[in-house]
């Protein structure tokens, strides 16, 4: 199986596609091989990129270029991912070796357009992406509320489930106790994001804990949940610099609940990688 290795923002992802390898069956166990930073390849998650049905449309009738099946490195299956699928984006313009493509991908979460422009070594794209309508997140458990009970904090689903918390000290944040506490205490899991409003204006600051990888230097559909909260909470304006460890992502809010935000920010080819026997 051949696979390449992308980060957006630090954010890493091992990619592999049917259309280079032929017909692929990823699974928990695997995903848990690969991305293991001591005995595998090491990355935050594992994509697969299978070839769509037979005449599968996107909703504008374009047709779907492919589908996105996204595993975390602890197995668990994830319904989206910013950073992810900017890198499967960017996996597909090289298989192509196209340099500015638009591409139609079908995720767990629904569809998504990306707009790729890639460099003339497929080295460092820019990616922009459509994040679908962002619906409301899950219902916060009391214990959640009571612990925040200082701090502003609200529930975002951008096809996975998201919590932000406004704190004025991101430096405060105990983001391993707090972030891991909170996933577990959702039935299902859930992303955090710690967020402070930036000195400059439209910019947001963020930490975030991920269901099913921990700390990430970056999460888009965080960056995505993190804006458009903060900007309903009247903190920021439509156009939103969200800044994490690993860089920053631009964030475009979506104006109604039927719009889509966009995201838009780089992807990064590190390897390409030949695993045998898979």
């Amino acid at each position: 199986m051949r696979l390449t290795k992308h980060h957006g923002l630090g954010n890493d992802f091992l990619v592999a596609l049917e259309e280079v390898d032929g017909p692929l069956h990823g699974d928990a166990t695997m995903a848990r091989a690969l991305c293991d930073r001591r005995r595998g390849l090491g990355a935050d998650g594992f994509i697969i990129g299978a070839r769509p049905r037979d005449g599968q449309l996107a909703a504008d009738g374009a047709p779907i270029d492919v589908v996105m099946q996204l595993w975390n490195a602890d197995g668990s299956r994830a319904e989206m991912s910013g950073n992810g699928i900017r890198c499967l984006g960017q996996a597909l313009a090289m298989a192509r070796d196209e340099h500015s493509v638009t591409l139609r991908i079908d995720t767990d979460g629904g569809e998504r357009t990306l707009v790729v422009h890639d460099d003339a070594e497929h080295r460092l794209a820019t990616v922009s992406v459509t994040m679908g309508p962002v619906g409301a997140g899950p219902d916060i458990p009391r214990s959640v509320s009571e612990r925040l009970i200082e701090h502003r904090h609200g529930t975002a689903d951008l096809g996975n489930p998201h919590l932000v918390v406004l704190v004025p000290d991101l430096s405060l944040v105990d983001l391993v106790g707090t972030g891991s506490w909170i996933e577990k205490e959702f039935a299902a899991g859930v992303n955090v994001e710690f967020i402070s409003v930036g000195p400059e204006p439209d910019t947001l600051d963020l930490l975030v804990w991920e269901r099913g990888a921990g700390v990430t230097e970056a999460c888009g559909t965080g960056a995505t949940a993190a804006a458009q909260l903060a900007h309903q909470w009247g903190l920021v304006g439509d156009a939103v610099t969200v800044r994490m460890p690993g860089g920053s992502a631009e964030v475009l809010v979506a104006a109604n609940a039927h719009d889509e935000p966009t995201l838009i920010g780089p992807a990064q080819h590190v390897a390409t990688i030949e695993v045998p026997g898979v």
